[in-house]
């Protein structure tokens, strides 16, 4: 067939029919691909993919537990839980997310972020300025702090965040209904703040006995690692001094969680209940709040009258036969409401921490350290008598003056008591007799490095080492010795070595002579004990030489309080072979001394319906390069038909004779634990060491 001319086309190269080839082929590869991962996604995997989806538009929301309650022995409420809403922010859903920044950027928040906490501000009422801002974390195990300024909102977060990732930040609690709404019909102008119900600790009686209930605050990145708190979500608010701390596994209650699902835009569509919350158990305690608020008000009017501004004091009453404390406070205080808020003022941080407002978060009772004076005698002539360096028999005649080595020492006033004896000694508190002891009792350094049976029978009686309270924080003390000295010279010597300084004030020599020995034996020297130490000496001394085991908690109870799950009675710690006829004989001096004319509290207690066996104490101390005399009472009375035995310790910092300052406290809380109310404030007049 013949082709006509504007037919004809130009003939199929071999290499065009190969880039026709190639590239259809590359066409029909594609093709297959999309088509194979169409058929995958919608046919393999659709149901995974609708899963998730529909998780996307849900969230778990944590639902709080409240905390266990704190009782007295009688039942009445010393702390409880109230339930209110927090506003937080959730570090991860803000517009900038924070995960785990350092903290130059947590010092420096983003520009969306900073912007949003401003906002938030001003619906909350909430100041935008800067201010100081402590933040504090830890590392491998050291704790970090650094010193930022921030917006409030801004601290808040970034002391969650460092304190521990992913944390939420609690900015503003019981906040009013109309704020709330006002926030939950905005959620997209503030992304990443939430509303959640939360309990926060409550203290009905303010002040009342706050170091010993103690405090609660966010779990710290510290103690998420520790086996007591395993298992905790990380924004738990776990217990952190005190009582709390203590017993918190038994007050932590368990959290529950609701599942709420909301729509494109985040507001709520559903809600599911999938935990209820468990709340933690009930702490009974063996704390009397009347006697504790008796003792508390009495001791406030002894510094405010007899020491000067900044001075505290603390008091302990506990029953010698069983160890179950009946009070304790220390002062100043504090109310530990201060610690439920999201954020402290740098500015009450500092009145908290500081020498000048006398450091209201120490517990004085388990920490305070301070050497006894007088009160101390009762293991002077314990050790003496058992020692066989003194016999009941035996007289000393004091003429005035004691003569160590060349130093002429003497009593207070510098009087004389003349032929004393033991008895009598204790009675008025007679320094030179107590000084002859010191001197018979000291022992050979070289050979006796730990001390003669001085420091023995100051240990047995649990001097040096923590009498096992359940209170977290408590210190040791000293029971100077030898060996003592020689350690406080090395820690001179390191002092002064780093710091490169002539003397840091620990120890001026690690010789130990006679006169240490007739320091301690008077209470006096590098002697530190806690009123509570003191407190289980004279519970001894009651009680025929048993080591009681002080304990507040009575009892862990249902949250209802229908069912004791366990009760709180630890054993002694161990029980002294003391001679029953020496116990008698200082019992009876101080029975003297608290009832006979010219026993040093015989004005404040010889008037008291029961017999009160006490003995004051004046320390002399020099915290500041000058005396200061330190107040001491220790006394018990034994039990009545009615009531209860009581052993009670007072101290009064910088108050002067114990008869004047620190007697009187113990006679008022005395007054309310056997009468029902604290009576009289009576002050004492013997000027007795």
């Amino acid at each position: 067939m013949i082709q006509l001319p504007d037919d004809r086309r130009p003939p199929l190269t071999p290499q065009l029919a190969l880039r026709v080839t190639v590239i259809g082929g590359c066409a029909l590869t594609m093709f297959a691909i999309i088509f194979f991962r169409l058929w995958f996604l919608q046919v393999l995997s659709g149901n995974q993919y609708v899963a998730q989806a529909r998780s996307n538009r849900t969230r778990d929301v944590l639902v709080a537990a409240p905390r266990g309650k704190i009782l007295d022995r009688n039942g009445s409420t010393m702390v409880s839980s109230t339930k209110t809403v927090a506003v937080q922010i959730v570090p991860k859903d803000l517009p900038v997310p924070v995960g785990n920044p350092t903290i130059s950027q947590l010092g420096a928040p983003p520009a969306p972020d900073r912007a949003l906490y401003n906002r938030l501000a001003g619906v909350l009422n909430m100041s935008t300025a800067s201010q100081p801002c402590t933040v504090q974390g830890y590392s491998n195990g050291h704790k970090l702090t650094y010193h930022l300024k921030l917006t409030e909102i801004a601290c808040d977060v970034a002391k969650a965040v460092y304190q521990l990732s992913y944390s939420d930040a609690t900015v503003a609690t019981g906040v009013r209904s109309a704020v709330l709404w006002y926030l939950s019909e905005r959620h997209k102008d503030f992304p990443g703040v939430q509303e959640q119900q939360v309990y926060v600790t409550s203290y009905p009686d303010g002040d009342l006995a706050a170091q010993t209930l103690g405090t609660v605050g966010p779990l710290t990145s510290a103690e998420v690692k520790q086996r007591a708190y395993k298992g905790l979500p990380d924004a738990s608010v776990v217990g952190q001094t005190g009582l709390e701390a203590q017993y918190n596994a038994y007050l932590q209650g368990i959290d529950g969680a609701d599942q709420v699902e909301v729509d494109s835009e985040g507001d709520l569509v559903a809600e599911e209940p999938q935990k209820l919350p468990v709340p933690g158990d009930t702490l009974k305690t063996s704390l009397d709040l009347k006697l504790q608020k008796a003792g508390q008000a009495s001791l406030a009017q002894s510094i405010a009258t007899n020491a000067p501004a900044g001075a505290g004091g603390a008091f302990v009453a506990m029953d010698p036969q069983s160890g179950q404390v009946y009070a304790m406070g220390s002062l100043p205080s504090y109310n530990p409401t201060i610690f439920t808020k999201p954020i402290i003022p740098q500015s009450t941080y500092n009145q908290l921490t500081s020498a000048a407002s006398g450091y209201p978060l120490d517990n004085r009772v388990i920490d305070g350290l301070y050497p006894t004076g007088s009160t101390f005698k009762v293991i002077t002539a314990t050790a003496a008598l058992e020692s066989g360096a003194w016999g009941l028999d035996d007289t000393y005649d004091d003429t005035g003056q004691f003569d160590i080595d060349g130093e002429i020492l003497h009593n207070s006033g510098k009087v004389g008591y003349g032929v004393v004896n033991l008895v009598s000694a204790i009675k008025v508190s007679d320094d030179i007799f107590f000084y002859n002891l010191g001197r018979l009792l000291n022992a050979d350094p070289q050979t006796h490095p730990d001390g003669g049976a001085l420091q023995q029978w100051a240990r047995l009686y649990g001097l040096g080492r923590p009498t096992g309270v359940d209170l977290p924080y408590e210190a040791s003390g000293t029971v100077p010795s030898p060996l003592v000295f020689q350690q406080l010279y090395k820690e001179e010597l390191a002092c002064r070595k780093k710091y490169h300084v002539s003397s840091c004030g620990i120890a001026d020599t690690n010789a130990w002579t006679v006169g240490d020995n007739i320091n301690t034996a008077v209470g006096q020297g590098d002697d530190e004990v806690t009123p509570l130490q003191l407190a289980v000496v004279y519970a001894a001394i009651e009680n025929g030489g048993t080591i009681v085991r002080p304990h507040i908690g009575l009892q862990v109870e249902n949250p209802i309080g229908d069912k004791v799950l366990q009760t709180i009675n630890p054993p002694p710690a161990r029980h002294l072979n003391i001679n029953p006829a020496y116990l008698d004989a200082i019992r009876t001096g101080l029975r003297e001394a608290a009832s006979q004319p010219g026993g040093t509290s015989a004005d404040v207690m010889g008037n008291f319906p029961l017999p009160v066996y006490g003995k004051t104490g004046t320390a002399q101390t020099y915290p500041h390069g000058y005396e200061e005399d330190q107040a001491w009472y220790a006394c018990f009375v034994p039990a009545t038909a009615t009531s209860k035995p009581i052993v009670v310790v007072v101290t009064v910092e910088k108050g002067g004779f114990g008869a004047v300052a620190a007697a009187p406290v113990a006679r008022q809380i005395l007054s309310q634990w056997f009468f029902g109310k604290a009576g009289q404030y009576v002050a004492g007049t013997s000027t007795t060491l």
